[in-house]
């Protein structure tokens, strides 16, 4: 929760600066497209990536990693049943090769936590579905939300944002966190926030942006499956810190790169 609020402010700052410097007025939006985006703001972002920061903790990156990939087919049943947005049948092939890929990919990578995850393995897997489910729901509403507006790209991650931030706000002031969270003694370590600024920056101020950019562009089932490829491009930072790479995680790669060309030529 920490981690996401801080994450979130940051970045709601780059995207207001970053409106400011394009000269992007405040668009005009129906109530109902501006309810979705609100919504999946909440959804997605304030309950979603809380869940998978605590998804981390308990059973480790790589597991985390791989319950995303649930998200993809939930958001592609979710947009043919609420969006009527139809995906034939190779677009469901580049869907479950892109996720073999992907998992295949992840659950090569050695544990972190040793013991500790199994031991809340449970725990663990119930954030990871939370996690999917949340996301995949975020995504579909951010879909219904373009589908009936011409909004930008970048007001929609403003709007998704701030809504996910002030829910969190008000999640932590129920809970009497505020001073704990934004007062933190960790704040004095220029690692912590240098590495909180980064994530931000990429993650988050860039990150929602270019989901939003796709959601745009795309289906929902499509633009999930891609943004669920994250994984396979640890292969080449791997490979630059001198880690040894196996022909199971090469291979995973050029399956999750066929899923996507399967995504791309035949949706």
């Amino acid at each position: 929760m920490q981690l996401n609020l801080i994450k979130g402010i940051v970045a709601i700052a780059l995207l207001v600066l970053t409106i400011l410097l394009s000269g992007e007025l405040f668009p005009k939006i129906a109530p109902v497209p501006l309810s979705l985006l609100l919504c999946s703001g909440i959804v997605g972002i304030g309950l979603g990536d809380t869940a998978f920061f605590a998804t981390i903790n308990t059973i480790g990156a790589r597991r985390a990693l791989l319950m995303g990939t649930l998200a993809p087919p939930i958001a592609a049943i979710a947009s043919e049943i609420f969006l009527q947005e139809q995906l034939n049948l190779s677009a469901w092939y580049g869907i479950l090769l892109t996720i073999a890929g992907v998992a295949w990919v992840v659950t090569e990578r050695t544990p972190d936590l040793g013991d500790r995850m199994t031991t809340h393995l449970g725990r663990g897997i119930g954030l990871g579905v939370l996690t999917a489910i949340t996301n995949a729901t975020g995504t579909v509403f951010s879909r219904a939300a373009f589908a009936d507006t011409n909004i930008s790209p970048l007001w929609a991650a403003l709007l998704r944002l701030s809504a996910g931030v002030l829910i969190l706000l008000i999640w932590t002031s129920f809970l009497g966190r505020q001073n704990r969270i934004l007062l933190c003694p960790e704040w004095k370590s220029s690692q912590v926030i240098f590495g909180i600024f980064f994530a931000a920056f990429c993650g988050t101020y860039l990150g929602i942006w270019l989901q939003q950019t796709a959601l745009k562009f795309t289906t929902a089932g499509v633009a999930s499956t891609l943004l669920q490829t994250s994984p396979v491009f640890i292969i080449p930072i791997a490979m630059w810190l001198g880690e040894k790479i196996t022909w199971r995680a090469i291979a995973g790669v050029g399956m999750a790169i066929a899923g996507t060309g399967l995504l791309f030529y035949f949706k």
